[in-house]
């Protein structure tokens, strides 16, 4: 079964191009057959290079996906072309009395700011509490998954004095769980920020389990079963030149960064960039979906009860 996305949507031709199965909204409406409703509160400046990222993991499955793109209500964004916005995006207030059976909260680059000090925190806090009641499964990505476990758990964040910045190998730590189902005893992640959450912090919560954990890295992956939810803290949906965009974009501005660690050949950036994650980025974000469909009701009116 395909993802449903509109067809002007300028994610459609990109995955279309890349083989992945699509169906439009006129097409869908045919089946006779409920689609698992995911929403993507994109809070990324480049928000159709999120999107794509994000439809092409989870419109990877046998299972039919509708994908809503919310905004925080009142943010205005600056990267991004204000038709866009309006045609394919709506604002969490008006959103804010349906149920999905998913929802992935990506990362921002505000990781300087204090929680309290973002301009949107408190309607996002309100995102959060909403969840509890309307969403079955909560996906929060690098920022977003730092503010939810920080917002339910009081874990905190870190500031480093260096940006981690590269492919850095993971260790699984929980070969059992649903969510690492095919993955290997170890996998290399993307990673890119100047924050990082603590280990031991997350253990005083007896309610999380940390999935995959690196040592050059720290924690990344962790399960929040009572609030049905998962924080990951780095960046499978990453495409292969992600981090040469971002190395590329801080060199022209004279930015001091170092070259992504483990990304180019022999750490050489004039060689093009290897993907090393793919498989376990497909692996993560399907398990994820595979797990809704199992748990979620097929009543959307029973989600959150």
């Amino acid at each position: 079964m395909p993802i449903k996305l509109p067809a002007d949507l300028p994610a459609y031709d990109v995955l279309q191009r890349e083989g992945v199965m699509l169906v439009s909204e006129d097409e869908a409406a045919r089946q006779d057959i409920r689609p698992l409703r995911i929403a993507l509160l994109n809070l990324m400046p480049k928000k159709i290079q999120t999107e794509n990222q994000f439809a092409r993991l989870i419109g990877a499955t046998p299972l039919q996906i509708e994908l809503s793109l919310i905004r925080m209500s009142e943010h205005k964004t600056r990267n991004t072309a204000a038709e866009h916005m309006a045609s394919f995006y709506r604002p969490f207030s008006e959103v804010k009395d349906e149920k999905f059976d998913g929802l992935i909260i990506t990362g921002a680059p505000i990781e300087h700011l204090e929680f309290d000090e973002v301009t949107y925190w408190e309607e996002l806090r309100e995102v959060f509490a909403w969840t509890q009641t309307h969403v079955h499964s909560t996906f929060g990505v690098c920022w977003g998954g730092m503010a939810m476990i920080n917002h339910f758990h009081g874990v905190q964040k870190h500031i480093l004095d260096h940006k981690l910045f590269g492919c850095y190998r993971h260790s699984n730590l929980a070969s059992a769980s649903p969510y690492l189902r095919g993955f290997s005893d170890d996998c290399v992640i993307p990673v890119s920020r100047w924050t990082e959450m603590h280990q031991a912090e997350i253990d005083r919560n007896t309610d999380l389990t940390t999935l995959l954990s690196s040592d050059d890295a720290g924690p990344c992956l962790v399960e929040d079963p009572k609030h049905r939810a998962l924080y990951i803290f780095n960046h499978f949906e990453y495409d292969t030149g992600t981090l040469k965009q971002e190395y590329d974009r801080d060199v022209v501005e004279g930015v001091s960064i170092h070259v992504p660690m483990n990304y180019y050949p022999n750490n050489d950036p004039t060689q093009p960039p290897q993907n090393q994650w793919r498989s376990h980025a497909h692996l993560l974000y399907g398990n994820w979906v595979n797990e809704i469909y199992q748990s979620t009701p097929y009543d959307v009116t029973e989600i959150g009860g």
